[in-house]
């Protein structure tokens, strides 16, 4: 039977102390995956929660995939997008593309940049003030 790739996508949370961090996280990710059928999706953690990023990496290595994309859930850049992740990622400061192992082949790994100044990022401040101020009637 043929097993058809997708995209790996791991969306790379900060962690926190607050379980709520953990959640979103999570639930980003599994809304995510229902969305698009194309990607396996896993979430993993810099720090505090688990899994880690590094654990959903060698996960990763089963799966049926002929790229994986990493996905920080971060606005700014910040030590973790710039150096932290890159390291754990196997690639260089400042490079977004490299290679993934798994299954004893090498398939494409990219790196995607934070939120960042987003126009989607500013409809939903829009969203949120407008919720709040419907809280003043």
């Amino acid at each position: 039977m043929y097993i058809m790739s997708k995209k790996g996508l791991l969306l790379v949370g900060h962690g926190s102390k607050l379980p709520y961090n953990k959640e979103l996280i999570e639930e980003t990710a599994r809304i995510i995956a229902e969305k698009e059928s194309g990607y396996i999706v896993k979430s993993g953690f810099m720090s505090i929660n688990t899994p880690t990023v590094e654990e959903k990496l060698e996960e990763f290595r089963h799966e049926p995939i002929d790229a994986l994309v990493v996905v920080p859930l971060f606005l700014a850049k910040g030590v973790h997008i710039l150096q932290d992740i890159p390291a754990i990622l196997g690639l260089e400061e400042g490079s977004y593309q490299g290679v993934f192992r798994l299954n004893g082949k090498e398939i494409p790994l990219v790196y995607a940049q934070p939120i960042g100044s987003d126009p989607l990022l500013a409809e939903l401040m829009l969203k949120n003030a407008r919720s709040a101020l419907a809280e003043l009637n």
